[in-house]
């Protein structure tokens, strides 16, 4: 049976690309371990992306693009076969394109009635997301049942709603009863969809949508929220509330946004998050400011606390400031059986120190610490400038892109079990807030890319760049849309915490007002612009 699996394999490689099995994107960061590594990718190597990249249609679409674009190969709709992606906009607008083309088979507005209209920065007193507020977190699809689920936020009339929807990805029709307002009170406290962010991407683990929420700049009082829905598989099944979660639930604060990160889930369906500032006081009260959370599957209406990390200076990165929660958690893959520590996993926040947490045994709170953490596997202080986004991994590398340099730290070298105390490689050039949000493409071990964009400047009419490295070797550039010889490779407008995503020979980057797509060019061809008719969008709205 082996030699025939081994077979199959070798026949599959020698196939044309086109004939492969071809990606999907359907979450945030690749899968639920939030790796942000694609593996599959058989097209782009450093030596094409090197010599032969560059951008090859933009899409008008409305709307600034904060949500990770998704993306479904194959897939019967309007009328043939297309490779389709799924774009969400703060203009509460949601289309998918013909991935290759440009060509918009569907786009649908959640603006349903003169006096429905997206939430602005002034309702929130907040200019973090600007100028309006309506889809922010990333969407999530099921490819099981083909329905992309998303949080969609309006203003009507004066009264603010925060709606979950689950949309047919071929017919654009809403299914298992959706939309369903968003609502919640714990311990007295009532959600607020005016105040309450919904920044962190979805995550989809064993039927159940599963969505965070932090803040608007901070602007209390708020909670950082977590709630899970069920999942429909059968047409009858409707969306329903199963379970509701604060991590301030008897004090404040404590956002769950991670940069636009997602919940993270292992293969048992538990949950992992890092929280921003807030209270902490452990299971006397229930609150877990600037926390690592381990929470069991929905159960009862609740999430249980299985563990938890908290740094002994808690207290002291939240009255400065400087929240956990601003990265993402990343579940490493697991270690051989006999390991000291088999899983794991690593995160980091706005102070720069590196955690390497065991999933098994998180190591709670040290009251007895009073310069590191001595009850977790590492700590590395000071590795970094801090994070504002979120890692990933590939082959043995951790990859950080911090305000300042793009960092890989190793991983399990010599099987150590631990992460490097220093980057065993660095891009050469730096970057300013708010960093970069890196993610790896991928043929298996082999033709190693990391992407990130430098969203420095951002503003709706300047300056995001798209870059390539070698992911053996970051002072390697392989690419920059800054540089390129044609000149007209610069995506346009920056969007904060922006993630490109690559799948099957093509790069995938939002910005305010389109989505820009980026591949390997005919020798002396220039890039192409798409003819999309979506409407043209200026950041005073459609």
């Amino acid at each position: 049976m082996r030699r025939v699996y081994l077979a199959i394999l070798l026949l599959a490689s020698l196939l044309p690309p086109g004939l492969r099995a071809q990606v999907s994107v359907t979450t945030y960061h690749y899968d639920n371990s939030r790796s942000g590594q694609n593996t599959q990718e058989t097209t782009l190597t450093p030596a094409n992306v090197a010599n032969q990249f560059g951008k090859l249609f933009s899409v008008p679409v409305s709307g600034y693009v904060y949500a990770q674009p998704l993306y479904l190969p194959k897939l019967a709709i309007s009328g043939g076969t297309h490779n389709v992606l799924y774009v969400a906009t703060e203009h509460d607008m949601l289309y998918a394109l013909d991935a290759d083309s440009g060509a918009i088979l569907w786009q649908l507005s959640f603006l349903t009635s003169p006096n429905v209209s997206t939430v602005s920065s002034a309702d929130v007193s907040c200019t973090n997301i600007l100028p309006e507020i309506g889809i922010t977190g990333t969407p999530v699809i099921d490819s099981t049942t083909g329905t992309i689920y998303l949080v969609v936020n309006t203003n009507e009339s004066g009264v603010f709603v925060q709606r979950l929807h689950a949309i047919d990805v071929v017919s654009q029709a809403e299914k298992f009863g959706g939309p369903v307002v968003i609502s919640a009170t714990l311990n007295g406290e009532s959600f607020d969809p005016l105040k309450n962010n919904q920044r962190s991407a979805l995550l989809l683990e064993n039927g159940h949508v599963v969505i965070a929420w932090g803040s608007h700049c901070d602007v209390q009082p708020y909670h950082g929220w977590l709630m899970s829905y069920r999942a429909g598989v059968l047409p009858t099944d409707t969306l329903s509330q199963e379970a509701v979660f604060s991590g301030s639930p008897n004090g404040g604060l404590s956002g769950i946004w991670m940069a636009g990160g997602g919940v993270a889930a292992d293969a048992s369906g538990n949950l992992f998050l890092a929280t921003g500032n807030g209270t902490y006081d452990g299971l006397t009260d229930g609150d877990f400011g600037d926390s690592i959370l381990k929470l069991g599957a929905p159960i009862g209406g609740g999430f249980s606390i299985l563990d938890w990390f908290t740094p002994f200076n808690q207290l002291t990165l939240s009255n400065a400031d400087r929240d956990l929660g601003s990265g993402g958690v990343l579940l490493l893959p697991d270690l051989s059986s006999g390991s000291a520590h088999q899983q794991l996993l690593t995160q980091m926040g706005k102070e720069g120190t590196i955690y390497l947490v065991d999933r098994s045994d998180m190591g709670q709170f040290c009251s007895s610490c009073t310069s590191q953490d001595t009850q977790i596997v590492q700590e590395v202080a000071g590795a970094t400038n801090g994070v504002w986004g979120n890692p990933a991994y590939w082959n043995g590398s951790i990859y950080w892109g911090t305000p300042g340099y793009l960092s890989a730290f190793s991983f399990n070298a010599n099987g150590s079990g631990l992460i490097s105390t220093t980057p065993t490689s660095q891009t050469t050039t730096s970057v300013t807030f708010p960093g970069l949000q890196p993610t790896v493409s991928a043929n298996g071990a082999s033709n190693g890319i990391v992407w990130a964009l430098d969203n420095s400047n951002y503003s709706p009419s300047c300056c995001q760049v798209l870059d390539a490295y070698d992911a053996t070797n970051l002072a390697n550039l392989l690419y920059s849309s800054a540089s390129a010889a044609s000149g007209g490779d610069v995506p346009g407008g920056a969007v904060k915490f922006s993630t490109p995503v690559v799948a099957n020979g093509k790069v995938y980057v939002g910005t305010p007002g389109a989505v820009v797509v980026f591949g390997l060019l005919s020798p002396g061809s220039d890039p192409v612009a798409a003819t999309g008719n979506a409407t043209k969008w200026s950041p005073a709205g459609p």
